[in-house]
């Protein structure tokens, strides 16, 4: 899974220390730090987001895909990843993270935010009293309530699925792309200043809903937004469990040897932070188990026609080993832009 995030050992240390904005006349990739508190979604940003794109985006049986277009939305992405990044995976909150049991950070205020709801999984409306079925209270007609209005109003169905997405022309007026504090990508960027970046983070799956149909209605949405947006290329930070490079030698080595971008799309891991993905001569290298180990999303990537980049970065705090993903739009196989349609309709609700 792809997971952007919050990286306290680029920055001053403390909670407030996490934020930051661009500094002046700097690139997108360029930023500087500033103490402060985030500012939350707009929910007037949000709804004009999703206004740009169909709503729903997508349908595979009871999963529905949407873009967020109220705060709301982005609380409920926020508590999945929180749910299965700190929760089920190895990260370890902060003080704050845990008291709010959501995963934020000040990028949630400026991203669009992608979402999977299963309509099969709804809970039913709630009744006004456990464990009231089967008993009689003198003088109350519960005939007459409506449990279709508050309080007893169904819940909405539960989000299972959530990506989050950069553009550059808003990452250039806010925080920057997050990837940069991973990976030096200004050079990336002034190289092909003319074309449109998409940052691609937060991948988030509910562990029962890790199938194709999930991953194929992201996708769908993903393909939907780039094309709404004339996106050119999708970057961001993809990860592998695990945070000694040597036991990880043979996917990095791989990934390294046979995915490794060209000179016009490689950008390398920040200086102090770079951990050398070479450990595996070539010829040592069996591309079948290498596969098998690796995850997933990053899998997923490659078959698109996504580049590595040179060098990886250690994440202690989510007990993971960072690679970037370069996947320039005119890189991508063309059965796959077949498979999603050149309008994205395969899976148009």
């Amino acid at each position: 899974m792809t997971i952007s995030r919050p990286n306290p050992q680029a920055a001053p240390t403390g909670w407030a220390a996490r934020f930051r904005m661009p500094a002046a006349n700097a690139p997108a990739g360029g930023v500087r730090w500033f103490p402060g508190f985030p500012t939350k979604p707009s929910r007037k940003r949000l709804a004009a987001a999703a206004a740009a794109l169909p709503q729903p985006l997508g349908r595979i049986g009871n999963l529905e895909l949407t873009l967020a277009e109220r705060p709301k939305d982005v609380k409920r992405a926020q508590k999945l990843r929180y749910r299965v990044f700190f929760q089920e995976m190895s990260a370890a909150p902060d003080a704050m993270t845990r008291l709010a049991r959501r995963d934020k950070d000040p990028y949630d205020a400026v991203c669009d935010h992608l979402l999977v709801v299963d309509h099969g999984a709804a809970a039913p409306g709630a009744t006004p009293v456990a464990g009231i079925r089967g008993f009689e209270i003198k003088g109350l007609d519960f005939r007459a309530l409506d449990f279709q209005s508050p309080p007893f109003r169904p819940k909405k169905p539960p989000v299972v699925g959530t990506y989050r997405l950069l553009r550059q022309e808003v990452a250039e007026q806010a925080f920057g792309f997050y990837t940069a504090g991973e990976f030096e990508i200004d050079g990336l960027l002034r190289r092909h200043s003319g074309l449109r970046f998409l940052e691609l983070g937060r991948s988030c799956v509910l562990k029962p809903y890790r199938d194709k149909r999930t991953v194929e209605l992201l996708w769908h949405g993903i393909w939907a937004y780039v094309l709404a947006h004339r996106v050119d290329v999708m970057i961001g930070c993809a990860s592998l469990e695990g945070v000694d490079p040597e036991r990880l030698a043979l996917p990095l080595s791989y990934l390294h040897h046979f995915h490794a971008a060209p000179p016009e799309w490689r950008a390398s891991a920040v200086s102090g932070r770079r951990v050398a993905m070479d450990i595996l001569p070539r010829e040592a290298i069996d591309p079948r188990a290498a596969l098998r180990a690796l995850p997933p999303l990053i899998k997923g990537y490659l078959r698109l026609g996504a580049y590595i980049g040179d060098g990886a970065v250690v994440d202690r705090q989510f007990g993971t080993t960072d690679v970037l993903i370069v996947l320039p739009r005119a890189a991508i196989s063309p059965k796959y832009v077949d498979y999603y349609g050149a309008g994205a309709g395969r899976h148009a609700a």
